[in-house]
């Protein structure tokens, strides 16, 4: 399936989220906060601050932007404290914009949000 899904650009951008899963079951819901690296409309690679375990599947939030419950699959660890996901749906041409406009990359400062959209 992925291999016939077109590849999407990934842009630098710093935003804070967080990472949300279950733990022992059913039952006890973990969450971890991380950093969005780089993201495109597909993927992202995010920035783990400690070194714990991940499941193959879960929830990525991103407060600032109020993007919550992005369905994610682990793709790659890397030795660096970053991990490359990909999203089990394609983000919005509008969420990609506010994920942006809530930046702290120098590249994203001169995005606006549009509030009539």
């Amino acid at each position: 399936m992925y291999d016939r899904e077109q590849r999407f650009k990934m842009e630098d951008t710093m935003n804070a989220a967080r990472i949300e899963y279950t733990e022992k079951g059913v039952m006890h819901m973990a969450s971890r906060r991380c950093d969005i690296v780089r993201i495109s409309m597909s993927s992202a690679i995010l920035a783990i601050l400690t070194q714990f375990t991940l499941p193959k599947q879960f929830y990525l939030d991103i407060p600032d932007a109020r993007i919550t419950k992005v369905g994610c699959m682990l793709m790659r660890v890397n030795t660096n404290n970053t991990i490359e996901v990909r999203f089990l749906r394609l983000l919005t041409q509008k969420e990609m914009n506010k994920i942006f406009v809530y930046s702290t990359h120098p590249a994203h400062r001169d995005y606006v949000l549009d509030v009539r959209a």
